[in-house]
């Protein structure tokens, strides 16, 4: 069995519909996946209008860089929409960070490029970049509570639909890359069709705010009321050893998100030689994948243990990702690249599946949204946001096309030894 150290929900026996609540928690988390989705697939176009340099290597990594550099603020974020969650709701905080993540998108979507207005292009999308992750450094860790906190034992599958959401927001990113890469001419996506996905995002986000309005809300109880009033402080005063511990759990399902998701579309064109197209049309399947199987897979943890199995989706994973990227090396095509992305979906929907009731389970009630926010936030920002900034690095130093399978399966080791100490020894002594 698992060792779930702490894990004492509020619970609610009237939180309202569970399926409008799974949307709304969802859909914040939805958007802001489809919105760096979107700024990923179109690196390529977007390092030529923002970044424009005389080597495309140093163009791609000037893009990638933006993108990870905004990820530092996503802890910040965390901390601030963590503690005014913990003290004024989660619904608050979620409302709060939908709008700000509208904000951002919607400077993404009409931003003048380098061409029109010089270097205060990429500032501007420097900006919206952090302001977007600012916004969604608090998204997770309130969504995940007050799926937590209601009335039910399936913890795993509730807070799994976090998880199930981004693969949506895969196939929505992915389908609209496909469409305009198949349908538009490249100077056509230079012009106006890469500002399409972003768009699409600022029509959905008015409809997740109605949503939200209209939910439930989760408070501690009299009991926290006391420690409500400095999480930040109870956090890093008294659960350090968690934070890492949930950061390390972290790294492998995040690296996997960023490299065989995010990444894999530039790693298609750039280092397999094939159209764009077909990075976009595996991503497809991949996202399809998670959105279906990871609330299965949740449902399958609350009955038979949630560490086993994600003890058995890094394993694999070790073992396999290596001759998966050998394989593609060798036969770059479009039927080997859709295998391996069934693959790596298959094996991140079985890791995802526990992965929010895991992290939720190590932090109490009254630091819950702060902490999972900010432990999420930070294995993102390490494990995450500098990985399609980081294997670029490596593929340009090494010369070596099988760069990012080093770097997943060094990620999938500690993520392993984490999920083992976190099965096998009480959290609190840590």
């Amino acid at each position: 069995m698992d060792s779930t150290v702490i894990d004492d929900g509020v619970h609610r026996p009237d939180a309202g519909p569970m399926r409008r609540l799974i949307v709304a928690t969802s859909i914040g988390n939805a958007l802001e996946w489809f919105d760096f989705a979107a700024y990923g697939f179109f690196a390529v176009t977007l390092s030529k209008l923002f970044f424009p340099a005389h080597d495309e290597t140093v163009s791609l990594l000037m893009t990638f860089g933006t993108f990870g550099l905004s990820y530092v603020f996503r802890p910040l974020g965390a901390l601030l929409l963590g503690r005014y969650a913990d003290r004024r709701g989660r619904k608050a905080a979620l409302l709060l960070s939908l709008a700000l993540t509208t904000i951002g998108t919607l400077i993404c979507a009409v931003i003048p490029t380098y061409a029109q207005i010089g270097l205060a292009a990429p500032v501007g999308l420097m900006t919206a970049r952090i302001l977007i992750s600012f916004s969604t450094g608090g998204e997770f860790g309130s969504g995940t509570a007050l799926m937590i906190e209601q009335k039910s034992k399936r913890k795993a599958f509730l807070a799994s639909w976090q998880f199930s959401s981004q693969g949506m927001s895969t196939v929505l990113a992915s389908c609209a890359g496909l469409a305009l890469s198949t349908q538009l001419s490249p100077e056509q996506i230079e012009s106006w069709g890469w500002r399409a996905p972003f768009i699409f995002g600022l029509l959905v986000a008015p409809v997740g705010l109605y949503i939200r309005k209209h939910i439930d809300d989760t408070l501690p109880d009299a009991a926290h009321s006391a420690k409500r009033n400095a999480p930040v402080r109870e956090l890093l005063a008294q659960s350090k050893g968690r934070i890492l511990l949930a950061a390390g759990i972290m790294a492998v399902s995040t690296a996997a998100s960023y490299l065989m998701i995010l990444y894999m579309p530039t790693y298609a064109v750039k280092q397999l030689h094939l159209p764009a197209s077909t990075g976009f049309a595996a991503t497809v399947v991949t996202g399809a994948i998670l959105m279906i199987f990871t609330p299965l897979m949740g449902h399958l943890a609350d009955r038979y243990g949630r560490s086993r199995m994600m003890v058995i989706s890094a394993v694999i994973t070790i073992a396999t990702i290596y001759p998966c990227f050998a394989w593609l090396l060798s036969s770059p095509s479009f039927s080997v690249l859709m295998a391996i992305m069934v693959l790596a979906g298959a094996l991140k929907a079985i890791y995802f599946g526990p992965l929010a009731a895991v992290l939720s389970s190590l932090f109490p009630t009254s630091v819950r949204s702060t902490g999972l926010g900010f432990s999420y936030n930070i294995g993102v920002m390490v494990f995450g946001g500098f990985t399609p900034w980081l294997v670029t690095a490596m593929i340009g130093a090494t010369h070596n096309p099988l760069s990012p399978a080093f770097y997943l399966m060094a990620c999938a080791v500690l993520s392993l030894a984490c999920v083992a100490l976190y099965h096998y020894k009480l959290v609190k002594h840590i």
